[in-house]
């Protein structure tokens, strides 16, 4: 909707887009009205030429008029160029087209009509047109301009010799009534051109709110599911769909068409039937025979007057709900543990130096075997106190660029001569590197530390056979993955959820940070690690990925 004082100005703006829809779907209403308004007014005339109170020169006008309404709605080139910009001049050919040939022709019948038929009514079309789509200025030139042709076809009849009072006293009213419509008309526009206005800047708030919502909703770490009354999904985050099994090529869901569903059918029955929110776990039986443990929580929208009341579940895997726990637990430790291995690195630094001077004086007698486990059990002790310091929280080592296949040649050089070993096809250890110069971010004590843990792990746990041992670096997407490989029997499933928990360790002596320190350090570079039986053989894995880019800010 346009009016005046609204969208268009005497010098206006590049208009926008909805603007200009609003013009030409205004611009074509009121030419389809003049084209209908010149078929009545030929429709008059030869119901006037019936009655014999035709003049001919009404006729032409009429035709005229006719022909040229029609033709400027149904010919788009003549209609090419049209905007409220040319409307906002007089001096343009499309205002002359659309209101001027309008102005001129009524206002020459009226002139020239001796039938007695008043044309002035006929005005009300260009006023009204000018009023709603041109400027405020300009819509009340053409009241005036209308209301200045009547008075002037009044005096030409006056000229004429005829009885014109009547006439003058029309024309006034009319070109009264005429500058009312104007107003009226222009007011009642830019009203509803500012209401369009606040509408479309609502809805375009609207869709950009639920572009957000859409936005945070596909990339929540937790599924998202929309459920009415009837068991139908009306929208389903991807995690959702994850963590229920759904394939990515699925448009509709209804959850009473699933037998596999069941479980979340009869939770979201007893949500409706208690009326209130609740929150449980259950178990989801998937392909493969395997099934999975979700936590479910329930909430409903607000029902308002005419609205369907709808359900949304909010569903966590909860095994990632018990590793986040654990993590902040361990977070927790590691901060304890950091402090108490600070306050006993100087205790033990005077117990290994008070053994080393009770060492020199007790040569050759049994108390110097018992001065060697003394200083074996500090070194152990210290060794301990280094791993905790070194994943203490708050330490953020720099990742700087390095080449992975050179340190990984070297790092298993000086493995392999202190565990008394070589690399080869015949050997106990294999080492398979795909190309040289392939670099990750890291840092290189890191790498090396996290590679001789693992190194040392598949050493105590791996077969004796040929290539038990094998450990390949390879180029993998955006990655490279380094993987330490030891044929065996699998990690039991009790050991294999606390396998990168500070502390476990299933040797006596071992101090069980081996693969804490690991996955703690892979974190700090933008790395990770996993571990996975292999499916193709016997054999236990420990997948590094590690990060060939910088991280971004």
């Amino acid at each position: 909707m346009t009016g005046a004082g609204s969208w268009f100005v005497e010098s206006p703006p590049p208009e926008p887009a909805e603007s200009s829809a609003s013009f030409d779907r205004l611009y074509r209403a009121f030419l389809t009205a003049r084209a209908a308004l010149g078929l009545a007014l030929v429709v008059a005339q030869m119901v006037a030429a019936s009655l014999k109170t035709l003049t001919h020169s009404t006729l032409v006008l009429s035709a005229f008029y006719a022909a040229a309404a029609l033709a400027l709605w149904l010919l788009p080139q003549l209609r090419r160029g049209a905007s409220a910009r040319s409307l906002a001049r007089i001096s343009s050919l499309h205002w002359w087209s659309a209101i001027g040939v309008d102005l001129l022709l009524f206002g020459v019948a009226q002139a020239l009509d001796t039938s007695g038929v008043n044309y002035g009514a006929l005005f009300v079309m260009p006023v009204l047109m000018s009023a709603v789509l041109c400027p405020r200025r300009l819509a009340l030139a053409t009241a005036a301009i209308a209301s200045l042709g009547l008075l002037l076809a009044a005096g030409w009849s006056q000229l004429l010799g005829e009885v014109s009072s009547v006439k003058l006293t029309q024309a006034g009213l009319v070109g009264g009534g005429l500058f009312a419509v104007s107003l009226l008309a222009g007011e009642l526009s830019a009203r509803l051109a500012r209401e369009e206005r606040a509408a479309r800047g609502s809805l375009a708030l609207a869709r950009q709110q639920e572009q957000l919502n859409r936005l945070v909703i596909d990339e929540m770490q937790g599924g998202v599911l929309v459920v009415d009354r009837r068991g139908r999904v009306r929208a389903m985050n991807p995690a959702a769909q994850a963590l229920l099994g759904v394939a990515s090529g699925e448009l509709s869901w209804q959850l009473r068409g699933r037998p596999d569903w069941q479980p979340l059918v009869a939770a979201l029955e007893r949500a409706h039937a208690d009326g209130v929110g609740v929150e449980l776990d259950v178990t989801l039986p998937l392909a493969g025979g395997i099934s999975r443990s979700l936590r479910l929580r329930l909430r409903f929208t607000r029902q308002r007057e005419g609205s369907e009341e709808l359900c949304v579940l909010f569903v966590e895997d909860n095994r990632e709900l018990l590793a986040r726990t654990r993590q902040e637990k361990l977070a927790a430790m590691g901060r304890v543990s950091a402090g108490i291995a600070h306050e006993i690195r100087n205790p033990l630094a005077a117990i290994a130096q008070a053994n080393a001077l009770l060492a020199e004086d007790v040569g050759g007698s049994r108390a110097e075997q018992l001065t060697r486990m003394i200083a074996s059990n500090v070194q152990r002790l210290k060794r301990l106190v280094d791993d905790v310091t070194e994943v203490a929280p708050g330490m953020q080592p720099e990742s700087l660029a390095l080449d992975a296949s050179q340190l990984v040649h070297e790092t298993i050089a000086d493995w392999s001569q202190v565990n008394g070993v070589e690399a080869g096809p015949l050997s106990r250890f294999s080492l398979q590197i795909a190309a040289p110069g392939l670099k990750v971010m890291f840092d290189a004590e890191h790498l090396r530390r996290v590679l001789v843990n693992l190194l040392d792990n598949a050493w105590r746990h791996a077969d004796n056979a040929a290539g038990a041992i094998r450990l390949t670096l390879a180029a993998d997407g955006d990655a490279v993955e380094l993987v330490v490989r030891s044929a065996g029997p699998p990690v039991p499933l009790e050991i294999e959820r606390h396998l990168f928990e500070p502390f476990f360790s299933t040797r006596s002596r071992g101090s069980g940070l081996g693969l804490y320190i690991c996955r703690e350090l892979c974190e700090r570079h933008g790395a990770r690690i996993d571990y996975r039986r292999a499916t193709d053989a016997a054999a236990n894995e420990f997948c590094v990925r590690l990060r060939t880019t910088p991280a971004t800010p």
